[in-house]
This record gives structure tokens, C-alpha cells and sequence, in this order.
């Protein structure tokens, strides 16, 4: 049996994994966020909870709280969505990349792929990115209900108990 298959064996045991979501966009309530709405959806349907959630403005400082305050409570893996393409208020990219201490370069490589097969070559536009920051796991996806379902359904979610065991064995 390969090591990974080992792992994510002995991950399975560790039970729900708590999740934190947050929103980043300059126009979105917790009435019209869909894709932190989707999110929420996708995780519980696949028994885990989430622990937090809110929407901050794409301004570096309120994501850099978010991902502070976030880091510092229960939450093992923290989505962000939105903001990680070039425009000019796209920054949540900037800001997380930054601070990741351990990046998964593999996760944006791999979303970017898969989001080829979508919509073919604007999948250069995202800025994706995941990793490590103050023990846990980090991703940033764009924030449109596609690519988030993509990247929960594809990429995420396979792994969650797996990426959340590397972090405490």
C-alpha cells in the first residue's frame, strides 16, 4: 500500500474536521454570498462543521485580521473566496501568500488545471493558492460558485481529513 494511502487511512479515524470560511468581496451580505453559502453546504453535506464564518471587504488589513483572528481559534482549514484574480481590488491573493509559512504550490497548479478543462485559458487569470499558516490549513479560491464547487468537490474535500491529520501526527 503507498504511503498516502496509509495516511489518508489513518486520517479517517480523526473524525469532522472544523472549518472556517471567509467571504472576501466588497459587495457581498450574507444574503448574497453564494459561494460561502456553497461552501457551507458542501462541508456539512461531507460531515464536517464549520466554526466561522464571515465576509471581509478586499482590503489587506481585513483579510489579514480574518486570517489572524481565524488562526488563532478551533477552525483546522480556513477557505477564503474571492479576490484572487489581477483586477485591481483582487488583493487576498497578496495578502495570504505572503503569510503562508508552508505554501501548497500543488493546490493552484492543480486548481488552475482542472479549471482548464472548464473554461480553458482564462484559468491563468487565478491566483489560487494554499498552505500552511499557524498550524493550519489555508486555501484561497476565486470566489465564483463554479470554481469554489470545483475546488471543494475536486481538491479539497478528498483530502480534508488527510491535510487536517498531517498537521497534528
Amino acid at each position: 500500500m503507498l504511503s498516502s494511502e496509509l495516511h489518508r487511512q489513518a486520517a479517517t479515524g480523526q473524525g469532522s474536521v472544523p472549518i472556517a470560511i471567509v467571504t472576501v468581496s466588497d459587495t457581498r451580505t450574507p444574503e448574497t454570498d453564494v459561494s460561502g453559502r456553497l461552501i457551507r453546504e458542501l462541508a456539512e453535506a461531507a460531515g464536517h462543521t464549520i466554526v466561522g464564518y464571515r465576509i471581509v471587504k478586499d482590503e489587506p488589513e481585513q483579510v489579514l485580521a480574518a486570517l489572524d483572528d481565524l488562526a488563532g481559534g478551533q477552525a483546522r482549514l480556513i477557505i477564503f473566496n474571492g479576490g484572487t484574480g489581477i483586477g485591481r481590488r483582487d488583493r487576498t491573493y497578496d495578502v495570504i501568500q505572503r503569510m503562508l509559512e508552508k505554501p501548497l504550490p500543488g493546490f493552484g497548479e492543480l486548481f488552475r488545471m482542472l479549471s482548464y478543462e472548464q473554461v480553458g485559458a482564462a484559468a491563468m487569470l487565478s491566483r489560487a493558492t494554499a498552505g500552511v499558516y499557524r498550524d493550519k490549513i489555508v486555501f484561497s479560491t476565486p470566489g465564483s460558485p463554479n470554481a469554489v464547487q470545483l475546488a471543494l468537490e475536486k481538491l479539497i474535500l478528498p483530502e480534508i481529513q488527510h491535510l487536517a491529520w498531517e498537521l497534528i501526527r
